[in-house]
C-alpha cells in the first residue's frame, strides 16, 4: 500500500512532461522553411515570454489593405543574447522581419529569423534554419 500512491504519483508526473513536449512543436511542423519572407511595417505589440517571443506588424499588401502580421521568435534570454533589450522595439516603430512563411499559405504568420530597426540595426530573433544554413 505504502508504494502505491508514489506510483500514482510517479505516472502523473511522466504524462505530464510528455504533454509539454508534445506541445513545443518543431520548426518544420509549422513553417516552410523553403518560402523565405520579408515583412515590413509598423509594430503593434511585443510579447517577450517562454518558450517563444512575439512580434505583432501591421503591413502595407500589395493592395494597399493594412493586414496584420505575426512572427514567432526565440526565447527573451535568446533575444537578450543577440542583443535585443526589453524596449528595444516598441509599438509605433518601424521594423523589417525576414524568416519564414507559416505552413498555412493563408496565415500572415512566420518564423522570424532576423528583424532590421528602421535605423538599420539588426538583431537575430530567431534560428538560422534554411537554405544555406
Amino acid at each position: 500500500m505504502k508504494g502505491r500512491p508514489l506510483a500514482a504519483f510517479l505516472v502523473m508526473g511522466l504524462a505530464l512532461v510528455g504533454a509539454r513536449a508534445y506541445a513545443h512543436h518543431s520548426f518544420a511542423a509549422e513553417f516552410d522553411a523553403d518560402k523565405p519572407i520579408s515583412g515590413k511595417g509598423v509594430v503593434t505589440q511585443v510579447r517577450l515570454e517562454n518558450p517563444h517571443s512575439w512580434f505583432f506588424l501591421d503591413a502595407t499588401g500589395a493592395d494597399g489593405k493594412v493586414e496584420k502580421w505575426a512572427f514567432e521568435a526565440s526565447t527573451p534570454s535568446s533575444l537578450i543574447r543577440s542583443g535585443f533589450k526589453p524596449g528595444t522595439v516598441k509599438p509605433g516603430d518601424e521594423v523589417t522581419i525576414r524568416g519564414f512563411h507559416a505552413r498555412d499559405p493563408k496565415s500572415n504568420a512566420g518564423a522570424g529569423r532576423e528583424l532590421v530597426m528602421a535605423d538599420g540595426r539588426e538583431f537575430a530573433i530567431g534560428p538560422p534554419v534554411g537554405p544555406g544554413r
